[in-house]
């Protein structure tokens, strides 16, 4: 495969987040789900319109813009730690002439802290695209057939970058090389939706290899 596009989600693949969005979950739903001890393991990598509809529907619907509240300044005091090898597998992809880009289901306000954290962030990437930019969320490729199209690259010539199973998912959906992070759920249990598993980008040179 000829690889002309890599695009990444942000939680779990870029930065090294999803332990403190298990322990702000892990809070919500003690208060909320007392009943249902472990469930912020079970919602690790859905959207927060699909923990809502699964989790805060019908008489907790009310709590969401607490909830919403809570997370929004929750992000604003998180850090963000690049995940391992990230930076130098970013200047790798840089050298090959390979565009780049962020699609993730946060949203600009989450992503206002991220650049006051990293200055640099911007630049990193050809194109940086957030939950205001797309109709569907994951598992549909909506969000990823659209950074192919604003990269200019077609499907088969992008590499996705994903943590979640909704994530790998829709990268597989859009009919794109898939590799999995094994950074929120087991290598052995993202195997079946990915072409390739790794634990961080240390050993970058072999990613695109079999």
């Amino acid at each position: 495969m000829t690889v002309k596009a890599a695009l990444f989600d942000l939680d779990g693949v870029v930065f090294d987040t999803e332990p403190q969005y298990t322990v702000f979950w892990g809070g919500q739903c003690r208060e909320f789900h007392p009943g249902h001890p472990g469930l912020e393991q079970e919602i690790k990598g859905q959207t927060l319109v699909q923990i809502y509809d699964l989790w805060f529907s019908g008489a907790l619907a009310d709590k969401r813009q607490l909830i919403t509240e809570r997370l929004n300044l929750y992000e604003q005091q998180m850090s963000y730690d690049y995940i391992d090898g990230f930076r130098d597998f970013m200047d790798h992809l840089h050298r090959q002439g390979i565009a780049t880009a962020v699609v993730t289901s946060s949203n600009k306000a989450k992503m206002e802290a991220v650049y006051a954290r990293h200055p640099e962030f911007r630049q990193l990437f050809d194109a940086i695209l957030t939950s205001e930019d797309f109709s569907a969320s994951k598992p549909d490729p909506d969000c990823y057939l659209r950074a192919a199209r604003r990269l200019g690259v077609s499907s088969r010539h992008c590499v996705v970058f994903e943590d979640s199973f909704n994530g790998l998912k829709s990268g597989r959906a859009a009919g794109m090389y898939v590799v999995g992070l094994a950074t929120t759920n087991p290598a052995e249990a993202i195997r079946p939706y990915c072409d390739k598993v790794i634990n961080n980008y240390k050993d970058y040179g072999r990613i695109f290899s079999k």
